[in-house]
């Protein structure tokens, strides 16, 4: 794997998984020998969000995009909400960094799911900012209706006010790994993506 990162405190699961026994948190690393799959290269960040933002829209929602460092090498944080598999109630909350090459990518992500009573940050911020301020047009989409509705509870300025929330534990994971990730020097070496393939 071109990606190396501090994995202290989880428990392997196989050749490129991790686990969180006191949460259920998953973490992987991937590498992608192809074409990244991205709707725009991470120069044109608006294009780039607009497109993460209607793609993410067909299965749940996308929380936020930013453009990061990893390892001094440009790559996207994004941080996506999922409804849980299989009809179970509550949220999957997602962040994943991809480091995308000219013909190929390497990421690393946490799926934080939502255990217990759910929903309970929604509520609780619905009463403090009032129902008619809990659904805002998306960010980077407006007037985009997906899977699931864009939420002001998801911002992250109630992150220390959930401290165990899963969104604010994707979070808290993004901010202690990244600086930790390390790429390998031929991966890192690579051509930049450019943007996605021409048909």
């Amino acid at each position: 794997m071109p990606i190396s990162f501090d994995t202290s405190g989880l428990q392997q699961v196989d050749s490129n998984s991790w686990g969180d026994p006191s949460t259920g948190d998953i973490v992987t690393m991937n590498y992608f020998d192809l074409v990244p799959d991205l709707p725009a290269p991470l120069e044109e960040v608006d294009l780039l969000r607009r497109g993460l933002a209607e793609r993410s829209a067909e299965s749940g929602c996308l929380i936020e995009a930013f453009i990061i460092w990893v390892d001094a090498v440009p790559a996207l944080l994004r941080v996506e909400k999922l409804p849980m598999p299989n009809q179970q109630h509550g949220l999957v909350f997602a962040a994943s960094i991809v480091v995308p090459k000219d013909r190929c990518s390497a990421a690393f992500q946490i799926l934080c799911p939502e255990t217990g009573t759910t929903g309970v940050r929604e509520a609780v911020l619905m009463t403090q900012l009032g129902y008619e301020n809990m659904f805002p047009p998306h960010p980077y989409a407006p007037g985009l209706s997906g899977r699931l509705p864009y939420n002001a509870a998801d911002d992250m300025r109630w992150d220390d006010q959930f401290p165990d929330h899963p969104l604010t534990r994707a979070r808290r994971w993004v901010a202690r790994t990244v600086p930790t990730a390390r790429l390998a020097l031929g991966f890192a070496a690579l051509p930049p993506f450019t943007g996605p393939l021409r048909t």
